[in-house]
Parts: C-alpha cells; structure tokens; sequence
C-alpha cells in the first residue's frame, strides 16, 4: 500500500462520532478488553480528531487534547503494518506546532513503545496499568523534531 491509498482528515467528534466509535470499539474494547466506561472518557468533544480513509471506509483514528496529549490511536486489524498510524502520528505533529504547543506527550502500550520512538518520542517514568494493559508516558519535545 502506498501513501497515496488512504486519506487522513481532520474531523470534529460530532462529525464523524459513528466512525471514531467503531473503529474504537473494535480495536480496544472488542480486541483489547478495554471496559467500555474506561474507553469512553467524556473528552473527544474537547479533542482533535482524525480519521484515516481507504476506499471510503474509515479504517484508523487518533486524537489529540488541547494540552497536547496524543491518544486513542487505533488502527483496525487488516489495515495495520501499512504506515498508516505514522501517517496519523505525522499529521497530530504537524497539528500541535500549528497550535504552537511546545511538546506533545501519549501513554503507549509496552508493547506500542518502539512505534513512538521511531517518531521521535522518549520514554519516561514508570511503567503503569491503564485498563489492564501496561503502559508508559512518552513525550516529545516539539523543537527536537523537524
């Protein structure tokens, strides 16, 4: 697959609240094991959306807060390993230095962490548990980064 086979958009969660819902609800709480109250936080409505498309299908998402925190990245099975999570990755970056945030940060899965280092992130702290699965902060300063 080639850059060029999808299309990422940025979308509000009201706009497009049925496809960010099933792509989520397939990737954490059906693959995962996520409780469904602990994928559903209360702050899309606050957040950046984005939705990767394929063929007219909406096959991945992610979201940024205001404060910078990357987040729900989900990719649905069949279309993982293809560069569309760096795609997305890629775009939340450019979004953050557009709002001219200084770093941007995300709790990756242990078993995420190299994906987010190729990007640039670094590790910090401790390991911790979030809905079962291990996880651990990552940040990335903003001018470390071209």
């Amino acid at each position: 697959m080639k850059p060029t086979d999808w299309t990422i958009e940025t979308v509000s969660f009201d706009q497009a609240r049925s496809a960010i819902e099933s792509i989520r609800r397939r990737v954490f709480i059906e693959e995962q094991q996520v409780p469904e109250e602990l994928e559903w936080d209360g702050q899309d409505e606050q957040a950046t959306h984005l939705l990767a498309w394929v063929d007219g299908l909406p096959v991945a998402t992610a979201r940024m807060l205001p404060d910078g925190h990357i987040g729900r990245m989900a990719v649905l099975r069949a279309w993982r390993q293809r560069g569309i999570g760096m795609a997305l990755l890629t775009v939340l970056l450019t979004l953050a230095r557009k709002q001219a945030l200084e770093r941007v940060f995300l709790h990756a899965q242990l078993a995420a962490m190299d994906f987010y280092a190729r990007a640039g992130f670094i590790e910090t702290g401790n390991p911790f548990m979030d809905a079962g699965i291990p996880h651990k902060t990552m940040v990335l300063e903003l001018d470390q980064i071209d």
